[in-house]
């Protein structure tokens, strides 16, 4: 298998990564997330709000690829934590991350990951954050994998006046050392 090229996303990814984030959603979220609210999901109505939000010159996040025979394959959005993270002065967040359903194992969420927490870290984070629904366990144990834990924080969401519970994960992230690599 070829290296995974994680990239800066561009505009003209827009279709691709709304289409990796629905499929992402019907396959992660399938008998979590009500099926009326899974099925009202379309990529096109994905595409015009990630084209206006991804044109916002005072966004926050970063956006990057993975690209797998010239197409993304997988999408990971990430910027300043939003809040404050207890114990962490600085850190940051991962808002979302997908990768295409037939894509899942191949590396490409480690490699997507990977380069957030680089990115994170050079600019001077302590710790990674994210939310999971506490029933998604499949994404649970990824995250688990990759060294993040549940820190007791849970926020709820409605979807179609179905309440459902997240679960803050966090890892510390090591900060670069003098060299330029990745410190202890």
């Amino acid at each position: 298998m070829s290296p995974i090229a994680v990239r800066e996303m561009r505009e003209a990814d827009v279709e691709a990564v709304s289409a990796i984030r629905l499929a992402g959603w019907r396959s992660a979220y399938a008998g979590i997330v009500p099926p009326s609210y899974l099925d009202a999901m379309t990529v096109e109505g994905d595409v015009g709000r990630r084209r206006t939000w991804f044109a916002n010159p005072s966004r926050k996040s970063t956006e990057l690829v993975a690209v797998d025979a010239g197409a993304p394959g997988g999408w990971i959005s990430f910027g300043p934590y939003r809040g404050q993270l207890p114990g962490a002065e600085r850190a940051g967040e991962i808002y979302a991350f997908y990768v295409r359903p037939e894509m899942i194992g191949q590396g490409i969420g480690r490699a997507l990951l990977a380069q957030a927490h680089t990115r994170m870290a050079a600019q001077r984070l302590q710790a990674s954050a994210l939310w999971v629904l506490g029933d998604n366990q499949q994404g649970r144990r990824f995250y688990e994998r990759a060294g993040y834990e549940a820190d007791g924080g849970t926020q709820d969401d409605v979807y179609d006046d179905t309440t459902l519970t997240e679960l803050r994960y966090r890892r510390a992230l090591h900060l670069p050392g003098p060299a330029g690599r990745l410190g202890t």
